[in-house]
């Protein structure tokens, strides 16, 4: 059980928690308590069952988000997984049938991406563009649709740019949480996309789409906001320039305990900014 528990690695959700946030601050009359709901079911059911499900089948022997030296895999994670996933979607049947489908596609998509019979780790742009998409858009407009109770169609609309703006950060952020791995990947035969780019690539790639998300942030949100998100993720930004000359010296500071002080430096800064949006 510990080792499964290490694996579901629910302190990691705290990193996803700024889409979420990000469609609870935009959200018109959200219901509160299908907020509360929804908060409980995304990072605490399929989030670490998504986790667990992924290192079951990767079953890593180096370091992994969050845990340096994770334990082996048991049977028994292989089980909570899935326990958790039809959890998950039994309490989606309270919010709405809109987030039961959501839910059982993100379950499934999270799924194929590490099983050997489809395995898209091993596709580089296709899961780069996957988990961006779904941890990023789709989560982005399963959450606003949950919480407010607003028609789909006539709504859409209206989530499209900062629905991808999540994706443009996740597309950033992504290849970045991969970028000490390279050995191991490559050894498993996982080509993914840090790997594709390349340690200095990564870096580039997550300049060039942090570029593109502050742009859509520009245009989306009052000036007052924007400023307001330039302050708060300045710690980020200078973290990870900072960085990107260290590697530029020497690729071997592209390392796990780097990751994972950009991991929590944006995961810190995003849920502060969207929390304020909240609370305003």
């Amino acid at each position: 059980m510990r080792s499964a528990l290490l694996h579901l690695r629910f302190p990691f959700s705290f990193f996803l928690m700024p889409v979420y946030l990000f469609a609870l601050s935009q959200s018109v009359q959200p219901n509160i308590g299908k907020a509360w709901l929804v908060f409980f079911i995304l990072h605490f059911l399929l989030f670490p069952a998504s986790n667990g499900y992924n290192s079951y089948f990767d079953k890593d022997e180096g370091s992994i988000g969050l845990l340096e030296t994770p334990p082996p895999v048991e049977q028994s994670l292989y089980y909570i997984s899935l326990i958790m996933d039809a959890l998950a979607i039994a309490l989606g049947w309270f919010i709405g049938w809109q987030f039961m489908v959501f839910l059982l596609v993100y379950g499934l998509i999270s799924k194929a991406y590490s099983h050997p019979l489809v395995r898209l780790k091993k596709y580089p742009v296709v899961s780069w563009l996957t988990v961006g998409l779904f941890q990023g858009a789709a989560t982005y407009v399963a959450v606003y649709l949950a919480i407010s109770q607003v028609s789909f169609v006539e709504t859409i609309p209206k989530l499209l740019i900062p629905s991808l703006i999540c994706t443009t950060n996740l597309l950033a952020i992504y290849p970045i949480t991969q970028v000490y791995q390279h050995h191991e990947d490559t050894q498993r035969g996982d080509l993914t996309m840090s790997v594709l780019l390349g340690i200095n690539g990564t870096f580039l790639n997550a300049l060039a789409f942090l570029g593109v998300s502050a742009v859509g942030f520009f245009w989306y949100l009052p000036l007052q906001s924007f400023f307001l998100l330039l302050a708060t993720t300045a710690p980020m930004v200078c973290f990870l320039a900072v960085w990107l000359w260290q590697v530029r010296q020497d690729q071997s500071r592209a390392n796990f305990k780097n990751t994972m002080i950009l991991n929590l430096l944006a995961g810190i800064c995003l849920n502060l900014f969207f929390g304020i949006l909240c609370l305003l």
